[in-house]
């Protein structure tokens, strides 16, 4: 009996590649009011997964209206 997992059947994840990454942030930078259904609808890929490349690969989170970094410096916060 072996305790590692095993390959599993089903679809890899393949919408949380580089390129997805990169379009997110530009998009977010030039105009940072985008909507996270509006970004999923643009890319084609699920809510889920652009929810989480703002919170794991930008480090962003949602607030009051706009997506900004998680931690920021004082200078950024002026």
């Amino acid at each position: 009996m072996s305790t590692e997992d095993g390959k599993r059947s089903g679809r890899p994840k393949g919408a949380v590649t580089e390129e997805n990454i990169k379009k997110i942030h530009k998009m977010i930078f030039g105009d940072r009011k985008f909507k996270l259904n509006e970004i999923a609808d643009t890319l084609k890929i699920s809510l889920e997964c652009v929810y989480h490349i703002f919170h794991e690969y930008l480090g962003m989170r949602k607030l009051c209206a706009k997506w900004v970094l998680r931690e920021v410096t004082f200078d950024q916060k002026q």
